[in-house]
């Protein structure tokens, strides 16, 4: 896939940008680039599929509560450094996350030093709009069937439906024109297809 369009939009906007060919070549350049710090890590299959756990607590403090329970969100709330995916990514720079507890939406505005967001090709859409319509069409029923809810975005697999259901995960929007001041942005892109 051709990133130019996405990277100069993003670039244009403040994000620092790095382009990889699969998510190994991407593992390998955060394990090297994160070293000797606390790191937090929002919910995230991309992440977990590119085994970034495992090698960045070899030499950093990690949190991340999918590995170690909801008490690590407290210490990734103020780890140095923060990894999330994003649920789309529109080519002309829109950043966009859905949340449902609100850990991944607010460390993704605020608190760290440095914020790496990861983005397999999969997550990219030509427009804003087609980028909401993605994280709310796509990853939302996706991530709702994998964590066993009954909603019927999860029970049917189509389409958000706005639902009041009390097993609702999505609950907050967070959209990034641009890095919030005080925090380095850095999109990491990879021409793989990962998470939802």
């Amino acid at each position: 896939m051709d990133f130019t369009t996405v990277r100069k939009n993003l670039e244009s906007r403040g994000f620092s940008v790095r382009e990889f060919p699969d998510r190994a070549a991407a593992a390998a350049y955060l394990n090297g680039a994160i070293d000797g710090v606390s790191v937090g890590m929002g919910g995230s299959v991309t992440l977990d599929d590119m085994g970034i756990f495992d090698l960045l607590s070899a030499h950093n403090q990690v949190y991340w509560h999918w590995k170690q329970g909801p008490e690590a969100r407290i210490g990734a709330m103020t780890a140095d450094v923060y990894l999330s995916s994003v649920n789309g990514l529109a080519e002309t720079g829109e950043v966009i996350n859905i949340d449902g507890s609100g850990n991944r939406a607010a460390s993704m505005l605020y608190g760290h030093k440095k914020l790496y967001l990861v983005v397999g090709r999969n997550k990219l859409a030509p427009t804003y709009d087609a980028a909401l319509s993605r994280a709310r069409n796509i990853a939302g029923p996706k991530n709702a069937q994998r964590l066993g809810r009954r909603t019927p975005c999860a029970v049917k697999g189509d389409r958000c439906y706005d639902c009041k259901s009390p097993d609702r995960i999505c609950r907050g929007l967070v959209v990034l024109w641009e890095p919030t001041l005080g925090t380095e942005t850095e999109i990491v892109l990879i021409d793989e297809e990962l998470g939802y």
